[in-house]
């Protein structure tokens, strides 16, 4: 392991700028006697991992990143003129896949989800050359787009990534992880909100049962919004 290395997107003409600057730099040592750096987010593969398990930075990263090739795409995505059905595609195949890479496995807070969709309400804008004194729905304009809410999408996502899992033989590590239960004490006040949180609450929106994932056809169904 390189001792020296630094994620380039973590890092500006050599200045760090998330990451390990993000707290006191500690280091942990190991049983073997070589010590390891410990910070408190890491960017790995295009995703925010941070020490507490939350999305906010995450959720950050991957907004900073939509807009960034919002803006090479602009060209097109804001041309008027331009079939408001392709723009649309357009979007949903290069921008906000960008926007919400990883976040299957996100525990997302509503502070997280309002952040992403605030930045769709103002690419919906852009993309429909409209403003807030139009007084257009996001409704509206996403049907002229012919694409669904980030939200809806995110819980595709999330549901299908669980029933995935959720298939997987009992013996399998990945199933495992998602009923790892850290030991210790607790502190005082409301827990940190967990993936499985978010799952329950996917399910309960839908009408689903976590039994419903057995019968992939019914699970296809139930979480595109169709009926079986």
């Amino acid at each position: 392991m390189d001792s020296n290395f630094q994620c380039k997107k973590c890092s500006v003409n050599g200045t760090t700028t998330v990451g390990a600057a993000s707290g006191k730099k500690k280091n942990l040592l190991l049983e073997n006697g070589e010590s390891v750096e410990c910070v408190e987010e890491f960017c790995y593969l295009g995703d925010m991992l941070s020490c507490g398990g939350r999305a906010g930075e995450a959720s950050r990263v991957r907004v900073r990143c939509a807009w960034k090739k919002f803006r090479e795409l602009s060209p097109i995505l804001t041309a008027r003129g331009a079939s408001l059905k392709l723009k649309g595609k357009m979007y949903s195949t290069c921008v906000r896949s960008s926007m919400i890479y990883g976040s299957e496995t996100w525990p997302m807070k509503v502070e997280d989800k309002q952040r992403l969709e605030r930045a769709e309400r103002m690419m919906l804008r852009h993309m429909c050359g409209v403003t807030l004194k139009d007084r257009k729905s996001c409704e509206e304009l996403r049907q002229r787009l012919g694409i669904d809410s980030v939200s809806d999408v995110l819980r595709r996502n999330r549901l299908r990534w669980f029933g995935h899992v959720e298939r997987k033989n009992d013996d399998d590590w990945v199933k495992a992880c998602q009923r790892l239960e850290v030991g210790g004490g607790r502190g005082r006040g409301r827990s940190k909100k967990t993936w499985r949180e978010c799952v329950v609450e996917d399910l309960r929106v839908l009408g689903l049962e976590q039994s419903d994932v057995q019968d992939r056809l019914k699970w296809r169904k139930g979480i595109i919004g169709e009926t079986v």
